[in-house]
């Protein structure tokens, strides 16, 4: 498509805090083969020189403007400020954050496929995050798949190919429909917006590799990896939509299995001695959903655990080991990123 012809995407960037890496995720807006962009970048009053970055970008493309927020925002309460910016006369949005980047084929193939498939209303592909790819599952060349379908793997099989949403395109009048765009009380709102979406439009995947996403001590991830809260954002998600895309059946038995694993990642909290705001936080989640948190349950799969580890001593070691790597892994990125501040 030439210039002329290209429907306009609007990308934000909400940013806090990130001077370290924003001027690499600019320069990846930069880079796109796809020329017809608007770029809006929203600092949340950050105190180190992201401001200064993004305002001297700004100064080089007219395409490229700076929001400043008046006072901080929660980080997704920030998504949805920033989502609020993208032009009326855009077609798309992506979101990429400041700590990402894109691929510079990223925004055109994106497009592309969903401009040849209309009812196409999110477009994901694979992603590289940290060293690994990830977000892989669908079979080549299954580039356009039912909303209806691709939730059904998400529940029955645990297929997750959304990524990130630094991974999506967005049509535009899918957000606007909407605001807020994202659920402010869920950690996972991106994973919630994706399904909610789904039951009225079809998923596009590209089968490259089109973003990178960054792994760092302090972000959102790290902190939901922490706290262990994908298992409540996934059971959320079941319980709220689950019967918009499976039957009565499917539901229960899908309900029942994901509250059983929910256990099982709670145990592995407590046997790593996590305080009361983890508990609380756990509590709390499975209450709104109309689950009551049993102790006697919770017991019950410790003792079933301990009971596994006992028959097979050498897989519980490794994992054991593999744990500690990944505790002095994160240990270490925290230290780092502690002591260049």
């Amino acid at each position: 498509m030439g210039r002329e012809s290209q429907p306009l995407v609007s990308v934000v960037t909400p940013v806090y805090n990130c001077a370290e890496y924003l001027s690499e995720c600019i320069e990846s807006i930069l880079a796109q083969t796809y020329q017809n962009w608007d770029y809006t970048i929203v600092n949340n009053c950050s105190t180190d020189g992201t401001a200064e970055i993004a305002r001297r970008y700004a100064a080089k493309d007219p395409r490229i403007k700076v929001f400043e927020n008046k006072e901080f925002l929660r980080a997704v309460q920030n998504h949805n400020h920033a989502l609020r910016q993208i032009s009326p006369a855009s077609k798309y949005c992506k979101i990429v954050f400041a700590d990402d980047w894109v691929f510079p084929a990223c925004l055109e193939e994106m497009v592309t496929l969903a401009e040849e498939h209309p009812s196409v209303g999110i477009v994901g592909a694979y992603g590289i995050k940290d060293r690994e790819v990830m977000w892989s599952g669908l079979p080549y060349p299954s580039r356009l798949v039912t909303g209806r379908d691709i939730c059904r793997k998400l529940f029955l099989d645990r297929l997750y190919v959304f990524g990130s949403a630094t991974s999506l395109l967005y049509r535009s009048s899918i957000v606007r429909a909407h605001d807020p765009f994202y659920d402010e009380s869920n950690i996972h709102a991106d994973m919630e917006a994706c399904v909610s979406a789904l039951r009225n439009c079809d998923f596009g995947f590209v089968h490259q590799v089109l973003t990178f996403s960054r792994v760092r001590a302090g972000s959102l991830e790290t902190v939901s990896s922490d706290f262990n809260s994908l298992a409540a954002g996934k059971l959320h998600d079941l319980v709220i939509y689950g019967r918009n895309f499976l039957t009565d059946e499917e539901y229960t038995a899908c309900v029942k299995r994901s509250v059983g694993l929910y256990y099982e990642s709670l145990v592995g909290g407590m046997l790593r001695g996590l305080d009361s705001k983890y508990w609380n936080f756990h509590k709390k989640k499975l209450a709104e959903l109309g689950i009551q948190f049993s102790r006697v349950r919770m017991m019950k799969v410790a003792l079933a655990k301990s009971c596994m580890a006992m028959l097979n001593p050498r897989a519980t070691i490794e994992k054991a080991i593999e744990i500690g790597h990944e505790f002095n892994r994160r240990r270490r990125t925290t230290i780092a990123s502690i002591e260049t501040k």
